[in-house]
């Protein structure tokens, strides 16, 4: 969509008073086409921003069904430069997020790699295996391109290392709601509000709040702490399923998220 990284769109969002609906999806799967189809139907059943995954064959962050999306991804073809190539050929009038892991990025080239993303209209990357101040050279790199670095913070990172790893983040922060690997889960931590407000006096940035969101109830139990919801494996699963199943996991979290009173989302 741009190359001045989601703060536009969480301007956005803050004025109209709009909690931020995240999907995630495999980039590939289930085919390369159908995954170009999800793509534009996410966005027309209310996404706000995308988070497009990178299939990479260690996925050591991210739970079986995600694992399972991205194995058939790469047996399909799927690359870094296939991912950009979707995201080009969406053409979308939404913010989309490139998740993933270092070494996928790493052996594309990080230079090129920034050029090709911001010529393709992506927003932004997360790399789950990058801590926060880990490498200063690519985070300068990342920073010069105009894209958002994307930082993940977890239930047990404490204020002092929010402070810490959140002062040169852009963008907003991915908040994990579970301690493992991603996946579907029945109720939200009982930690996460207190993290939430942690993670609140740590930064100013949009919260989004994800790993195990996966029905309309959660969705909104969430934006009741968050800025954003993301939803990823639930998603993923349905598209298993085809496309349909999917949109109407979207519709249902979009209408959760909407029936909320109006300025009852997270302040940023």
């Amino acid at each position: 969509m741009s190359d001045h990284g989601t703060a536009p769109r969480w301007a956005q969002l803050r004025r109209a008073g709009r909690t931020a609906l995240i999907p995630y999806l495999t980039a590939g799967y289930p085919t390369p086409a159908a995954s170009l189809a999800a793509l534009r139907m996410v966005a027309e059943a209310g996404a706000d921003l995308i988070e497009l995954g990178v299939p990479f064959s260690d996925p050591v962050a991210d739970g079986p069904v995600i694992q399972r999306a991205s194995e058939a991804a790469l047996r399909d073809g799927m690359t870094v430069g296939g991912a950009l190539e979707l995201v080009r050929q969406a053409a979308l009038d939404v913010p989309v997020v490139l998740f993933g892991y270092l070494n996928p990025l790493l052996a594309y080239g990080v230079p090129r790699f920034l050029d090709d993303a911001t010529a393709a209209g992506v927003a932004g990357v997360l790399l789950t295996d990058l801590p926060a101040g880990e490498d200063p050279e690519l985070e300068r790199l990342v920073g010069a391109s105009g894209l958002d670095l994307i930082p993940l913070v977890a239930l047990t990172t404490t204020e002092e290392r929010a402070r810490r790893v959140l002062r040169r983040a852009t963008g907003f922060v991915y908040v994990v709601a579970r301690l493992g690997v991603t996946g579907s889960i029945t109720t939200l931590s009982t930690a996460l509000d207190a993290a939430v407000r942690r993670f609140r006096r740590a930064t100013e940035l949009p919260l989004a709040i994800g790993f195990g969101i996966a029905s309309g109830p959660q969705a909104a139990a969430a934006a009741a702490l968050g800025d954003g919801i993301v939803v990823g494996s639930a998603l993923v699963e349905r598209l298993g399923q085809g496309l349909e199943p999917a949109r109407d996991l979207m519709l249902e979290l979009r209408a959760a998220l909407d029936a909320r009173p109006a300025g009852a989302q997270g302040a940023a």
